[in-house]
């Protein structure tokens, strides 16, 4: 992962932080592999770097989103700035778009340990 990818997942999808929705880092999907995807919400987040900026890479990657909305994902992408400069802006723009399109609850949290509840007699 890129540095600003490893930042976007420390601080932003790691561990079910935002708002209780599971992220997965760099899981494939089609031919593709994505930077973190959430499939209780058919989201894709990809991280862009400067090679992203070329002419031939923004086509390839309108032609992955396009894809990848076929099929029912949605793509979020941010720049590498975006995350290093802005990360409290990717937060809302990502909340916000978990609040308009989510469909269904974060599943609840697992159990672990000694906390399940016993059984009543």
């Amino acid at each position: 992962m890129t540095k600003s990818a490893v930042l976007m997942w420390k601080y932003l999808l790691s561990k079910r932080q935002m708002m209780g929705y599971q992220f997965r880092r760099e899981r494939p999907i089609m031919d593709y592999i994505v930077d973190f995807v959430c499939l209780d919400l058919l989201l894709v987040i990809e991280v862009d770097g400067i090679t992203h900026d070329d002419e031939e890479q923004e086509a390839k990657d309108r032609k992955r989103d396009k894809e990848l909305n076929k099929v029912g994902f949605s793509v979020l992408r941010f720049s590498s700035w975006e995350v290093f400069n802005q990360m409290d802006d990717v937060a809302i723009m990502i909340g916000d778009w978990i609040k308009a399109n989510a469909e269904i609850p974060p599943p609840n949290p697992r159990q672990r340990g000694n906390k399940r509840p016993k059984p009543k007699p």
